[in-house]
């Protein structure tokens, strides 16, 4: 294993580890540098999100070891950057830069590099990465604290939402905030500011990818990457909700042709937020875009938004089902789950939450739980997708349980239109399903005898 430089300890490393399991790791990578005047100083929390899942596959030994293969390619990306092991499952990363973009250009570097296997004794191990990270534009004891806590919260934030997330220490008042993004919400929509990502979805039986989600971010011009949980109840309240979700349909069309060109006929999931189903003005544009491009969408929607207007929700979605939009219900058990109103909407596929199946294999009620909703929807014809799949032991569960599709971070990460036909021009989902053959087998003899 390859050795680092001694420097400074990471004292948040003794706290983690008060036993001393972690040996040489607690210690910087990288000296130091001295301090100076710059523009922006940034902290980046780097954490092994399937640490769990690793340590029961390796070994805590060699587990609490892995952090130090993570660092050292961090290291490889960031030569110049200071960085410190803060315990078994994270890694501090300090840099400076005269300009904020450094931050977000750090960022996609970090997960290009990150996103590659590890060879761990010989086997390949993907080791995913979550990303929290803060920029300041002062340098001071206090602005490093805000940092810091900037920092970790973007880190709570990027756990939830399953992307980096990178957050402004100098940002105003929560209040302030808000209008601001509202305001610039509506020039990001007209200014390409916002980019769209896809997330595939494997068919199981078939072994084939059948559709995929599209997910809207945002790359604000001085805020970096902000998130859809802070953008979206936003536009959700200012009316920009319909221009940002008429944006996305238009991109996803255009993006569907780029992939029927290269050989791929995809079906398109867009999220539709409650408050869009019951405005007829919005229901006709779309139909219109819809009839007139011959594109194939599909619309997510949540239980929450059906209850909220259920006699128009229900009635614009069935116009939308005429026209041929697959509907589905996103998020199911999450929120209040009522057969009153699933019975009588037109969806077509139940997702899962994901809260149930990262649990999965865990978990002594949440495999009943999920195979009981898979029953069900299959009784009402839907098929279902289980969402938040990351470990081969899921997928063949749920394979045995009689789910139809999945997606997760075992398939792929949210990925740009030319990443997803690299995707697809490969077949990498095949090679996954390939490794997951002998759990499937042995869990498919537990699950049946149980």
């Amino acid at each position: 294993m390859r050795e680092f430089p001694q420097s400074r300890v990471a004292s948040s490393v003794q706290a983690d580890d008060p036993v001393g399991a972690l040996g040489p790791v607690s210690q910087a990578l990288i000296p130091a540098r001295p301090h100076r005047a710059i523009a922006w100083q940034f902290l980046i929390l780097a954490e092994i999100e399937n640490f769990g899942v690793l340590r029961r596959h390796l070994g805590r030994p060699r587990a609490d070891m892995l952090i130090l293969d993570v660092a050292a390619r961090i290291n490889s990306v960031l030569p110049d950057a200071r960085i410190v092991v803060a315990g078994r499952d994270m890694v501090e990363i300090a840099f400076e830069s005269e300009a904020r973009l450094a931050l977000d250009v750090a960022i996609t570097a970090l997960e290009g590099a990150l996103d590659l296997p590890f060879d761990i004794d010989g086997e390949q191990h993907k080791v995913h990465v979550q990303f929290g990270a803060a920029a300041g534009a002062t340098i001071g004891d206090r602005d490093e604290v805000h940092l810091v806590e900037e920092a970790e919260r973007a880190l709570a934030d990027a756990r939830s939402e399953r992307v980096a997330v990178a957050r402004d220490v100098n940002a105003g008042a929560a209040s302030i905030d808000r209008a601001q993004l509202a305001s610039d919400l509506t020039i990001a929509i007209d200014a390409e500011e916002l980019f769209l990502q896809y997330q595939p979805k494997v068919h199981l039986r078939r072994q084939e990818i059948t559709s995929v989600e599209a997910l809207v971010r945002w790359n604000h011009a001085t805020r970096g990457l902000v998130l859809p949980s802070d953008f979206i109840p936003i536009a959700e309240e200012s009316r920009d909700i319909v221009a940002l979700t008429l944006w996305t349909i238009r991109r996803s069309i255009r993006d569907q042709r780029t992939l029927a060109a290269h050989g791929h006929e995809l079906r398109i999931f867009i999220n539709i937020a409650g408050v869009l189903l019951a405005d007829a003005r919005f229901v006709r544009t779309v139909c219109a875009l819809v009839e007139t491009s011959g594109a194939r969408l599909g619309f997510e929607i949540t239980e929450t938004s059906v209850i909220r207007d259920p006699e128009s929700a229900i009635a614009n979605l069935k116009i939308f089902a005429d026209i041929g939009i697959v509907i589905a219900i996103d998020d199911y058990g999450a929120g209040l789950s009522s057969l009153a109103y699933l019975k009588q909407l037109p969806a077509r596929e139940l997702k899962i939450d994901k809260l149930f199946v990262t649990q999965l294999t865990s978990s002594n009620r949440d495999p009943l739980i999920v195979r009981s909703t898979i029953d069900l929807a299959h009784a009402l014809e839907m098929e279902v997708v289980a969402e938040g799949v990351e470990t081969q032991a899921a997928m063949a569960l749920l394979s045995v349980m009689g789910c139809d599709m999945i997606q997760g971070f075992l398939i792929s990460r949210p990925i740009n239109l030319d990443a997803l036909i690299h995707f697809l021009a490969e077949e990498k989902h095949l090679a996954i399903a390939a490794e997951a053959r002998a759990p499937f087998n042995r869990l498919a003899t537990v699950w049946k005898r149980g």
